[in-house]
């Protein structure tokens, strides 16, 4: 009875371990999954990048480990928020210059616009950028974009 006090712990220390590691290692498939289209997003640049991968984005908040999961909510909740204003102004994020808005664009669209890309140009989304792409290397030893 006594080796069974003793090992039932270790037997569930043991699975909940394995589950972190699956977590993650999951996480690292998906991550590699999706380099080749993050890396083409990348080099294409252009203003709509970050929007590009938004989906892509998604996916990783889904598969990411616990640790990693505040990042991801900063990151997508800020690029969420820049796409529903654009949408929402219906102006094409490809052609919206900030500096010359269209001349039928409310000052309220403008001003949700300019605010969604302020969060997403922000010191706390910028970090949350770098973390994830540090957790990448650190944990899955790749980058999330080649």
């Amino acid at each position: 009875m006594r080796l069974l006090a003793w090992t039932l712990p270790l037997v569930v220390a043991g699975a909940l371990v394995s589950g972190c590691a699956s977590d993650k290692e999951d996480y690292c498939d998906a991550v590699k999954d999706h380099q080749d289209e993050l890396t083409e997003i990348a080099a294409e640049g252009g203003q709509t990048g970050l929007l590009d991968a938004l989906p892509t984005y998604r996916e990783l908040q889904d598969q990411a480990p616990s640790d990693i999961t505040d990042e991801w909510q900063q990151v997508v909740k800020s690029l969420d928020a820049l796409d529903q204003a654009l949408d929402d102004a219906g102006v094409d994020p490809a052609t919206y210059d900030p500096k010359n808005p269209p001349a039928d664009l409310n000052d309220d669209d403008v001003a949700a616009i300019a605010d969604a890309a302020d969060e997403v140009g922000s010191a706390e989304t910028q970090s949350a950028l770098q973390g994830l792409e540090q957790q990448a290397l650190d944990v899955c030893q790749t980058p999330l974009s080649l």
